[in-house]
């Protein structure tokens, strides 16, 4: 380790957080209806329950990522999240899932590194 090793999960918060806040932020436009039909489509049961699920890790959960909030809980769901866009969408579709893999791959480590020195809860701790 050295000493900018620390820092290493601010710079992957602002990565992960980033894509899945910009994919966000489109379902958001899109409507939950919009989403719901593509998970239906996919074949994936209760698709607005899940729907709604969905924005709101990639929007709210991204956000908190982003800010060091949180960030082992939303990296888990992001996680998450990925294996199943990875197995009901990208492989059924024989499609190319570099994206999902490297965001899973991302998510995955900020549930190990969790928030980091420079984040919004690490500054509440010490009350700044």
């Amino acid at each position: 380790m050295n000493q900018l090793s620390p820092y290493a999960a601010f710079f992957m918060r602002l990565a992960v957080g980033g894509v899945f806040l910009r994919h966000g932020i489109v379902k958001v436009h899109s409507g939950v209806p919009a989403v719901a039909g593509f998970l239906h489509g996919v074949g994936l049961p209760f698709a607005t329950i899940w729907a709604v699920v969905l924005i709101a890790v990639e929007t709210v959960g991204a956000a908190c990522v982003l800010l060091g909030i949180f960030t082992r809980f939303w990296a888990a769901c992001m996680a998450v999240e990925m294996v199943v866009a990875i197995l009901a969408v990208k492989v059924p579709q024989a499609g190319n899932f570099e994206l999902e893999g490297l965001l899973l791959a991302g998510a995955i480590t900020l549930v190990a590194l969790g928030d980091g020195p420079l984040s919004v809860a690490i500054g509440l701790k010490r009350g700044l």
